[in-house]
């Protein structure tokens, strides 16, 4: 006997009291959904990461065989440590029209609209399919999503298109820019600054690469322009460094993580070449933390078209933060950004997402349903 239906809160709830944080095993979550889906009919597939205890999930609603629609999500959230919450992030709060929680925004919110409307998905006689792709890693710089759709063939036709639930206050966006990022470690021989001549500072040895970093960032501003993005142009940033342990000992070990976030048509890796070219000739090790594609859906895709019907607004031209979209358009599924909340409540204390945004999110997908009907 099917379980009564959860309310699109009460899913959400459900969601929010997994604490699911990028990098750390996600077998609780992934455990209720899959469960969730197959009781209601849904071919569900878990699928297991390199790392060994996470795990994507790939879930059909309807014809598995011909070309439809993905709805995708991930279930990892940042962590929530900031002092700022005034109660448990973990457990989902009801303040006036606000859901307040981890997760609630960025985006289990969107997730939990799609697995609330599955009964009534499930219920519908679809001419083709709606598909859910939820993932790990992706608050980690999009680490899980790639192992998903190397899957892909395997599991469905090929898609039609794909909608990144990420929040966009339901506006779909047709573009957001590339990221890579990279760490730099540079390795000396510790000894008394008295004595630098029987040491070897790690520091100085990294000093010659960020320059290269600095003089990068500099170029890229009067690089290739789009007028879509803000700043419209790629750019490079130093965003942590550390090393040494005392003024008067010599730094055995220094490190620093770059970003470079690229505009569409341009391989955000490419922009990283001087760097790493700098960090070769320096004897600087160089490792590759995170690498997504930009998104640039045509606006006279018939996904374009299809999104602003669903949504009733106008697509956004392009943001400036990155998504999965990137990947599933490399991968050859077109791809449009359209979630519920708004980005800046994401990664704060006291994240929320109103009741009123759920429940238009709900909307939007029980339409996409009804678009799908045989």
């Amino acid at each position: 006997m099917k379980p009564e239906p959860l309310p699109p809160e009460a899913m959400l709830a459900r969601l929010v009291a997994f604490p699911s944080v990028v990098g750390r095993p996600n077998g609780a979550i992934t455990g209720f959904v899959r469960d969730w889906l197959g009781i209601h009919g849904a071919l569900c597939h878990v699928l297991p990461g390199p790392e060994g205890d996470r795990a994507n999930l790939f879930a059909t609603i309807g014809p598995a065989d011909r070309p439809g629609y993905v709805l995708s999500g991930h279930l990892d959230v940042v962590p929530a440590s900031e002092p700022g919450w005034l109660a448990d992030p973990f457990t989902l709060r009801k303040v006036g029209d606000r859901l307040i929680g981890r997760g609630a925004c960025d985006m289990k919110g969107f997730v939990a609209a799609a697995l609330a409307l599955v009964p009534e998905l499930a219920a519908m006689d679809l001419a083709a399919p709606i598909h859910l792709a939820l993932s790990y890693d992706e608050e980690a710089g999009c680490r899980g999503v790639p192992h998903l759709l190397s899957r892909l063939p395997e599991l469905c036709a090929p898609p039609a298109g794909a909608i990144i639930g990420e929040p966009s206050g339901l506006v779909p966006v047709l573009a957001h820019k590339g990221k890579a990022a990279i760490r730099l470690r540079a390795d000396g021989v510790a000894g008394h600054s008295s004595r630098p001549d029987l040491g070897s500072n790690a520091i100085h040895a990294l000093v010659p690469v960020l320059d290269a970093a600095v003089a990068q960032a500099a170029v890229l501003r009067s690089g290739p322009q789009d007028a879509r993005f803000a700043p419209p142009w790629s750019s490079l940033q130093i965003g942590t460094i550390s090393g040494g342990l005392a003024l008067n000992i010599i730094p055995d070990r220094a490190e620093a993580e770059l970003e470079a976030r690229a505009i569409a048509g341009v391989e955000p890796r490419d922009l990283l070449a001087p760097v790493t070219e700098a960090a070769r000739t320096a004897g600087v090790a160089v490792e590759t933390l995170s690498s997504y594609p930009a998104l640039a859906l045509d606006p006279d895709h018939p996904l374009a078209a299809l999104i602003e019907d669903l949504s009733g607004k106008a697509p956004l031209a392009a943001v400036s933060y990155g998504t999965e979209a990137g990947l599933f358009q490399a991968a050859g599924v077109p791809a449009v950004i359209c979630g519920p909340g708004a980005i800046d409540r994401a990664h704060k204390p006291e994240e929320y997402l109103t009741t009123g945004e759920l429940d238009s999110c709900c909307a939007l997908i029980r339409r996409l349903g009804q678009r799908l009907l045989g």
